[in-house]
């Protein structure tokens, strides 16, 4: 049993469902390490105990969280991928980044997680006490999959894999077995908006996948409102995920957001290992 957690938090609604999971799941102690700039306020009142930083701060917060007894740390919410290339963080981590020669999610988070676990943090699944958005298999939306975007879904998932194996990304846009998107280091909506200027009149399919091997610890498959009308403004008209492997936040806003714009959202069999909703 964890006793005392602290959730680094980035943006988003996702630290926030993770606090409320935890004190759910009956975590007596959930603390959030807040980031000043993107971390939102909902999130941080939502914990027990917040302390603000920036990320110029980054290794002297991280240091003092190392000395104060947590059982775990999950990391949770974005933090704007461009930052690694703005030199945002302070300059011991610039510098950890700086020697990776191959720079993706895995060696990014890979690398913070192991300067972690040499301070004494111990980095848990981001997936953890997620119950309540981690759909399993099957159509979550009023509408199911026409014939055709279940068959770019097939392919999609094809090109997802191979992406995995490369630590690309993990969102793919395919029309009418034509792959107009995938995602790099943009991020999914970017890759979505981009997919949809070749969409042509919309009816193009959106799949997101974590790859074989994927480490929950960091860069869990997300999707929530914003994908939603993201894929709306680009045409897309259903988006399809690996079930148990993937976040769906604000679960009933995006479903009602899908139903009013007739887009089928779909949990797929993927074959491998779901997430972990406990320690």
């Amino acid at each position: 049993m964890i006793e005392k957690l602290a959730i680094i938090a980035g943006s988003g609604d996702y630290p926030r469902l993770l606090v409320e999971g935890a004190h759910k799941a009956g975590v007596p102690q959930v603390d959030v390490v807040a980031i000043k700039g993107s971390t939102s306020r909902r999130t941080a009142l939502a914990a027990d105990h917040v302390r603000w930083f920036t990320l110029r701060e980054s290794i002297a917060s991280l240091r003092k969280l190392a000395s104060e007894g947590y059982d775990g740390v999950i990391m949770a919410g974005q933090i704007s991928p461009m930052s690694i290339f703005r030199g945002g963080f302070d300059r011991e981590i610039q510098k950890w980044l700086d020697e990776l020669k191959v720079k993706n999610a895995h060696t990014i988070f890979g690398k913070l997680i192991e300067k972690l676990g040499q301070m004494g943090l111990k980095v848990l699944p981001a997936s953890l006490f997620m119950d309540d958005s981690m759909p399993g298999v099957g159509r979550l939306t009023a509408r199911d999959l026409t014939a055709q975007e279940a068959s770019d879904i097939e392919h999609a998932k094809k090109v997802a894999h191979d992406m995995g194996l490369h630590d690309v990304g993990q969102t793919v846009m395919v029309r009418d077995g034509m792959v107009l998107a995938v995602e790099a280091f943009e991020g999914t909506n970017a890759a979505i908006k981009r997919g949809g200027k070749l969409s042509r009149g919309g009816g193009s399919i959106v799949y997101k996948a974590a790859r074989d091997g994927h480490d929950f610890r960091f860069d869990i498959p997300v999707i929530g409102l914003k994908t939603l009308k993201t894929m709306h403004k680009a045409g897309a008209t259903a988006i399809a995920f690996q079930a148990g492997r993937q976040i769906v936040l604000q679960k009933d806003k995006v479903l009602a957001y899908a139903n009013k714009h007739s887009i089928a959202i779909v949990g797929v069999e993927s074959g491998l290992p779901p997430a972990p909703l406990r320690p």
